[in-house]
């Protein structure tokens, strides 16, 4: 748990690596603002038949899996793993280095990372530890590698009119998510916690990870597992809403 951006509860292994599963897409994300304040790539790049922005808003089109659009951009807000490895893809290309290089030099080296590494897609095969990505979360709370604007960008609903579906959750109209970021809004049930601020901001993995920011009160949580989900009982992401409530009463006691 993290508050006022600092570490103030820990609990487990801190440097066992785990894989992050879709939390990746947040990681990516970040590196993808990073190359846009470079000037590597603008958010408006045409990259195929949407933009970049709308390839990180889970707005292009694509499936969950597979390289053909389903339909049109800005139509829907359909969860794509495609979208993100397309993304990272166009900043490889632009930057002419791999992705997986270019991440290690934008996020990884200059937040002390030292322990994380990407092991294939850019949407879900980073491999990390919960020091690593409490330095990664401490970035989302006090960002250092973009500038202000960017960083809310970030967390502000893009095409917010667009419903969708978040996996394992159902569907939601609107379905609001930033740029590789999900926003909690007023989706319920979640997997953050009932007393979460409808700003609250983050991601959760296929690997049984998860990670959030609620800037209301200024406290992030941070869970790595390396039990999938489809492994788990049906109450497991209950237990999580109830670990994030406990967490918010905390918070604002």
């Amino acid at each position: 748990m993290l508050r006022n951006g600092s570490v103030v509860v820990r609990r487990g292994d801190a440097s066992f690596s785990y894989r992050l599963a879709s939390l990746s897409k947040m990681i990516t994300a970040w590196a993808t603002l990073i190359a846009c304040e470079e000037g590597v790539v603008s958010l408006d790049d045409e990259v195929g038949p949407a933009t970049l922005r709308h390839l990180l808003a889970h707005a292009a089109g694509y499936g969950f899996d597979g390289d053909t659009p389903i339909m049109g951009p800005g139509k829907r807000r359909i969860y794509s793993n495609t979208g993100i490895e397309t993304a990272a893809a166009h900043v490889a290309d632009q930057a002419a280095m791999p992705f997986d290089r270019y991440l290690h030099e934008a996020v990884f080296e200059p937040l002390g990372m030292t322990s994380s590494a990407l092991r294939g897609s850019a949407a879900f095969a980073v491999w990390s530890t919960l020091d690593d990505i409490a330095r990664f979360v401490v970035e989302l709370m006090r960002p250092t590698l973009v500038s202000a604007g960017t960083a809310r960008d970030a967390i502000t609903v893009q095409f917010p009119d667009l419903g969708g579906v978040v996996p394992g959750l159902g569907s939601f109209k609107p379905c609001p998510w930033g740029l590789g970021i999900e926003i909690r809004g007023d989706k319920w049930p979640h997997w953050t916690g009932s007393r979460n601020s409808p700003r609250t901001f983050g991601h959760f993995g296929g690997s049984g990870t998860m990670a959030w920011v609620d800037p209301d009160i200024d406290v992030a949580l941070v869970a790595l597992t390396d039990r999938d989900f489809d492994q788990w009982p049906a109450e497991a992401l209950a237990a999580w809403s109830s670990l994030s409530d406990a967490v918010v009463d905390w918070a604002r006691s």
